[in-house]
């Protein structure tokens, strides 16, 4: 499978990383933890006046544009479209999108641009209060056929999943331009509650997943290997993360073990993203799956070791 120019789709959010000592922010906000909330401006700025005093770092974000922004750095020739607001928010985004290459197709809103609130606890877990935003306000109607046509693959965000006739619309032009489909799953309590739309992407649109255990789970309520074969039955090119035990790869019915590469996590955030822009620079490079799923560890890694979804090449 040799494809070169990657599209990528998503929420065009900036993430603002918050390292916590005390958990009880969770239940005061009614956050789960390890999971993924979508929230209102009401409730972003409650969170935001909880976290003034705290320390905070901020980058571009969304799960899409995270993979991205990794294949920037890695050389690969990419674009990506999202929703911003008019705002300095959306204006940082796209300034740190396009300093590593990312090619932007942004359209804009007078709504504010959406915000990622995360929190990474000492064990590096992560949860996140997400405030969409503008790019909530996205719809089939910013999708752009010239913009399409101009690639051979598109990574499209899972926590779309959320908008039914946007995601529909995006998988039906790609295919209609003739890219293959590459899908990252949502947070598994997203899976668990959109499942019917999850499987109807599966089985007729999309063409490469990633899941991680927990997503892998929700979705096929089996684990591990069973999981991986449940979901190769959908997709040609099946991806299950195992965190430090590495990951399963089942490609046309063929099954890779990818070992886990060693690291001293501080904060998770990004890693599945970061390990998704390894394994398709592998995979349109016409490396190896071994070979691309080592890259994929590697950078997973790396990214696990620093705070916040971007690590430096």
């Amino acid at each position: 499978m040799l494809m070169k120019k990657i599209l990528g789709i998503g929420n065009a959010l900036v993430d603002t990383l918050i390292e916590i000592h005390d958990e009880s922010i969770f239940s005061k906000f009614g956050l789960q933890k390890g999971g993924m909330e979508m929230i209102n401006a009401e409730l972003k700025n409650e969170i935001h006046r909880e976290i003034l005093g705290l320390k905070q770092t901020i980058a571009s974000g969304g799960s899409a544009s995270n993979t991205i922004y990794g294949l920037a750095q890695l050389g690969a020739q990419v674009g990506y479209i999202g929703k911003i607001g008019e705002d300095e928010v959306g204006a940082f985004f796209k300034k740190d999108m396009e300093k590593v290459g990312v090619t932007t197709h942004l359209s804009y809103s007078k709504i504010d641009t959406g915000i990622a609130t995360t929190f990474i606890t000492k064990e590096g877990e992560r949860t996140f209060a997400t405030y969409l935003g503008a790019a909530a306000t996205q719809t089939p109607e910013d999708l752009q056929k010239q913009v399409f046509s101009q690639y051979d693959l598109i990574h499209v965000e899972g926590y779309l999943i959320y908008n039914k006739d946007l995601i529909l619309n995006i998988c039906k032009l790609a295919k209609k331009c003739g890219l293959k489909i590459s899908m990252d799953m949502a947070s598994y309590n997203l899976v668990e509650v959109m499942r019917p739309l999850v499987e109807e992407l599966l089985r007729d649109y999309v063409d490469i997943i990633f899941a991680n255990e927990d997503e892998a789970f929700a979705f096929t309520h089996k684990k591990e290997r069973d999981a991986l074969e449940a979901l190769s039955t959908y997709c040609p090119v099946s991806v299950v993360k195992l965190g430090a035990e590495g990951s399963l790869v089942n490609v046309n019915g063929e099954i890779s073990i990818i070992p886990a590469v060693q690291a001293h996590c501080k904060d998770s955030t990004g890693a599945g993203d970061i390990f998704a822009a390894g394994f398709l620079y592998g995979l349109t490079n016409n490396h190896t799956i071994p070979d691309a799923g080592a890259l994929a560890s590697k950078l997973g890694a790396k990214c696990v070791e620093t705070i916040g979804a971007k690590i430096i090449l």
